[in-house]
């Protein structure tokens, strides 16, 4: 079974930075994908990004395109969210998940089959 753990979460205030970390453990793919997702209050888990085992592929959500960059770092089982001029509407609960499926440059939670247990970003105005 593979697990995933985040770690980085706090409270910002807007315009600061942040970066987010998953360790990933257990049996892990080269051709996984793992992604990070997002979920508001009274919102739906909606992908921020996400990347390929060989960083050969990225996806990006529109709503931080120019201000996340996510990254990985695979001699550490680490994949990283690297969120710059942080606004109060990126506060939410961020979770990190992983496929085994073909890159098709979406990003749905229903592809997604194992989840980290998430970390609080919280961004005051």
């Amino acid at each position: 079974q593979v697990q995933l753990v985040e770690s980085g979460g706090g409270l910002v205030q807007a315009g600061g930075s942040l970066r987010l970390s998953c360790v990933v453990s257990g049996r892990t793919f080269p051709r996984e994908v793992t992604a990070w997702f997002r979920q508001g209050p009274g919102k739906e888990r909606d992908c921020v990004a996400a990347i390929t085992w060989s960083s050969s592929n990225t996806y990006y959500a529109e709503f931080v395109q120019g201000r996340f960059t996510i990254s990985r770092d695979n001699a550490k089982d680490t994949v990283y969210l690297e969120m710059n001029n942080l606004k109060p509407e990126d506060t939410g609960l961020y979770y990190c998940a992983r496929d085994t499926v073909v890159w098709q440059n979406t990003c749905v939670a229903r592809d997604f089959g194992s989840w980290g247990q998430g970390t609080q970003v919280t961004v005051s105005s």
